[in-house]
């Protein structure tokens, strides 16, 4: 029989709600997951227990009341210390925020609670999430369970790290260059960054606006080990929300009860070289999919490679804006990768940044137009397994993000759904293949990445491989 730290959020809800297990339990044994793994892998940085065990206990109460109960009810979470959680700090990685408290939930925090969920740990990240490598300046550095000497991935590295350890079923991370996604292609887990404007962000630390990438790129959403909770995740987090002025109503496209698709597979995506073995695993995801009778080709969407130049221009923009503080409040580490990004593309002008926005939305139409006609695109999430720690830094910066990074990008430039599931191994460590659809078609990516799960299997929990 499984423990209960082993189990999925919607099965340790499930358990809760039918009394065959309490909050408290569940809760308990969670912390007593973290206080076994978490020194190995360095993944949870503040941890909540005594406001968390209140909740799980007037949890139990509610279900003795036999009060109506949330999707989440009593299930322990995790959320990624750059997002606001009432009580704490948002430290984004940096010491210069330390002590910089939220006196208010931000909206993914406050729909989870809504939901049940009982938020009982913070998870490291990068300085100021800038890093697909999960060291920071403040707690230092997160490794990966599946080995101690590679990446966790990030920038929400100790979520995934968290949750692939067994020491939260779900969580809350955020992405603008694949910082959901990078994670759970590194640590096995899945995930998805929804369409921008589906699920609201918000912070009351200074800055409070977002300048013109992270309006256009970032966005927050659900990691977890299981597709059934990602969904059940977005389902709790998606909606309009007034302190988020790009966040909609939307309606979102599933996929129908037997609809099939024609299904684009890309598993060496343009502009680089891509690992053999995780061309290997999308290939295996297409015959998954093939087998589950849907029309499955061989194609490759418009502008790709064009896609990452446009990615990183935008970026720039912001990344000029603010430098000075950047450079302030960041490690030479972290500054260093900033830098090697700068080195890399032409300093952003205004008549650039004017055309930028030009050939953005020409991207955009002829995505829009490939997803017509193919309505989801099977890729790699990273073209490479993890990479060792500091692989990114220095003059191997720009290697990472061209080679190893290049398939996570158009997903966060065009504002289109990007969901992560596992899905086979190379160096021994996991595959995460990426499932991308228009805008809007988030629960359709993940019912595909859940087909693809229901033939692969569930790769985590694991115990942590310690060095």
């Amino acid at each position: 029989m499984s423990e209960l730290w082993q189990l999925g959020a919607l099965e340790l809800a499930q358990r809760i709600r039918c009394g065959d297990v309490t909050s408290r339990a569940v809760m308990e044994t969670h912390l007593a997951r973290v206080e076994a793994v978490n020194p190995h892998l360095n993944a949870i940085v503040r941890r909540l227990d005594d406001e968390a065990l209140a909740a799980a206990d007037a949890a139990d109460r509610a279900v003795a009341d036999g009060r109506e109960l949330g999707v989440f009810h009593g299930v322990p979470c995790t959320v990624k210390e750059n997002i606001d959680l009432a009580g704490t700090p948002t430290t984004q990685g940096v010491p210069a925020l330390a002590d910089a408290i939220a006196n208010v939930d931000a909206p993914t925090v406050a729909r989870m609670r809504a939901a049940g969920a009982i938020p009982f740990a913070r998870t490291n990240l990068p300085d100021l999430g800038l890093r697909v490598h999960t060291h920071s300046s403040l707690h230092g550095l997160t490794r990966n369970p599946w080995n101690p000497e590679v990446t966790a991935g990030g920038s929400s590295g100790g979520e995934a790290a968290a949750i692939a350890s067994g020491m939260s079923p779900i969580g809350l991370g955020n992405d603008i260059g694949g910082s959901l996604r990078n994670p759970a292609h590194c640590c096995g887990i899945t995930s998805i960054k929804p369409t921008i404007g589906v699920v609201p962000m918000a912070t009351v630390i200074p800055p409070e606006d977002l300048l013109g990438a992270a309006q256009q790129m970032l966005c927050e959403g659900p990691m977890a080990r299981h597709v059934a909770d990602v969904r059940a995740g977005l389902g709790a987090l998606a909606g309009w929300s007034p302190r988020d002025p790009r966040s909609v109503p939307a309606v979102l496209t599933d996929l129908e009860e037997g609809e099939r698709l024609r299904i684009a597979v890309m598993a060496d995506p343009p502009g680089g070289e891509t690992d053999p073995e995780i061309a290997a695993a999308v290939h295996r995801a297409g015959e998954v999919l093939a087998d589950a009778g849907h029309d499955v080709i061989e194609a490759t969407p418009p502008l790709y490679a064009e896609t990452l130049e446009l990615w990183a221009m935008l970026l720039l923009g912001d990344i000029a804006v603010t430098r000075p503080l950047l450079d302030v409040v960041m490690s030479a580490d972290a500054t260093s990768v900033l830098q090697s990004l700068v080195d890399g593309f032409p300093a952003p002008t205004f008549p650039s940044s004017i055309e930028l926005q030009g050939r953005r939305y020409a991207a955009m139409r002829t995505w829009s137009e490939f997803f017509a006609e193919y309505p989801v695109l099977i890729s790699p999430t990273w073209a490479r397994p993890a990479f060792r720690h500091g692989d990114d830094l220095g003059d191997k910066s720009m290697g990472v993000i061209r080679d190893t990074l290049r398939p996570v990008l158009p997903a966060n430039l065009l504002g289109i759904p990007a969901a992560v599931v596992p899905c086979g191994t190379a160096a021994n460590l996991p595959v995460g293949v990426q499932v991308m659809g228009d805008r809007f078609t988030d629960l359709r990516c993940l019912a595909v990445a859940e087909q693809i799960e229901r033939a692969v299997g569930v790769v985590t929990p694991i115990d942590p491989v310690v060095a």
